[in-house]
């Protein structure tokens, strides 16, 4: 393997799994394209979104104008603010059920709809199938998200189709964020291929069918995106916000708490309130694959916005990050005790998936992350003070011990 480059800027290095470049001056395409929101006409480009959508406002007053993909975190509260209040849309909502909801997400979807008056759709897939598929996705490339991923990106453009509303509006493109694989202004929209490739981990629901697994035709074809034949009848085009708006997750959710309601919460895992409330298992679980296949945690993410954003310096966003990154799992019970998954069965599974070139065994089933540069120490808590993150809320207010059910998704 390849030794990864750091960059010099933010704490990410050429081994990101979305890919990823650093420039003769150590600094990496990520850190680059964040440049740009310095640099463009942000009131241009809002011009030129508000040209785009234009011939796709709905005259009649009898249908919606777009389809606005949503959950009980992340940036939902925004879009809709953007779509609904500033351009004047009637969108309609749509949602995927993952099965792993905290009271808190639940309370800020419910929050959403009633603040925005909005309508939403949500889907809801059989959970014995959803299960199904979890394990075998878990199995066969390390992942629990994917039937998440999946649902959140598929069930937005079936709904386009099925409703005949061609215009699906999205929020920031995750590649362009991250680790700039593209410019602002490129313009990129949704496609089928970037989600096989990145969301997807480059496995389509039919791909996921074999003799050698027990998942058959039903348990997957609600995840199969429709085909180019039903997008064209429609004429379906997916924009992301963030090419058109100065995208700043942590400026936009203090906005939308402070004016909208909107409640964030505090993770074991991470510094950060605001991101994925919605979930149990996003920042504890998923997060601890992320960790042990990729060598780095969401809260790596995290620090990189902010150090570009400049809210944080390299040396103590490092800090935040050794801190933070290999708390111990919050939430594994309730996630092993939904899948009938022992914590032995799970640790085989985990290690089938670990990377071996981040990873050392010390002694069997005994794994260390590989030496990195040390940390400089850093007083975390007064960093976090700094950062002002704000927690209103629990993530589980309920004291149930159970993901929240909804929808199909009855105690089994």
């Amino acid at each position: 393997m390849t030794e990864a480059i750091a960059c010099s800027r933010c704490l990410y290095t050429t081994s990101h799994p979305l890919g990823l470049i650093v420039d003769d001056e150590g600094v990496c395409s990520g850190c680059r394209i964040h440049e740009e929101k310095d640099r463009l006409d942000f009131a241009e480009r809002w011009e030129k979104l508000v040209s785009i959508i234009a011939p796709y406002r709905a005259t009649s007053g009898k249908t919606y104008d777009c389809i606005v993909p949503v959950t009980g975190a992340h940036d939902s509260h925004w879009i809709v603010h953007v779509v609904k209040e500033r351009l004047g849309l009637n969108p309609l909502l749509v949602t995927y059920n993952k099965y792993f909801n905290t009271p808190l997400g639940i309370r800020n979807l419910a929050n959403l709809r009633i603040k925005f008056d909005c309508d939403v759709l949500i889907q809801n897939v059989n959970p014995l199938s959803v299960k199904k598929i979890t394990r075998t996705t878990l199995r066969e490339f390390g992942s629990i998200y994917w039937p998440c991923l999946a649902g959140q990106t598929v069930f937005p453009v079936q709904t386009a189709v099925r409703y005949k509303v061609p215009l699906i509006i999205w929020g920031a493109h995750q590649g362009l964020e991250q680790v700039g694989m593209f410019s602002h202004e490129h313009e990129v929209e949704m496609t089928r291929r970037y989600r096989k490739d990145h969301d997807l981990m480059g496995r389509e629901a039919d791909d996921l069918l074999s003799i050698f697994d027990t998942l058959k035709e039903e348990d997957i074809w609600q995840y199969r995106y429709p085909s180019d034949g039903e997008l064209n009848s429609v004429g379906i085009r997916g924009i992301y916000l963030g090419n058109y708006i100065r995208w700043d997750p942590k400026a936009q959710h203090e906005r939308m708490a402070e004016t909208h309601g909107y409640k964030g919460a505090a993770f074991r895992r991470t510094f950060d309130t605001y991101d994925y409330v919605d979930c149990f298992n996003y920042m504890d679980v998923h997060d601890h694959l992320k960790w042990i296949k990729h060598g780095y945690s969401k809260v790596t993410d995290h620090a990189c916005r902010e150090i570009r954003h400049g809210r944080l310096d390299r040396e103590t966003a490092l800090a935040l990050v050794r801190h933070y990154e290999e708390q111990p799992l919050q939430y594994l019970d309730r996630f092993l005790e939904w899948l009938d998954l022992t914590p032995a069965g799970l640790e085989f599974v985990l290690n089938e998936h670990r990377n071996r070139d981040m990873f050392d065994e010390m002694k069997p089933n005994r794994w260390h992350r590989k030496p990195r540069p040390d940390a400089a120490p850093a007083d975390i808590r007064a960093a976090e003070r700094r950062l002002a993150f704000v927690a209103e809320a629990s993530l589980d207010s309920s004291g149930r011990g159970a993901y929240v059910t909804v929808g199909k998704g009855f105690p089994l």
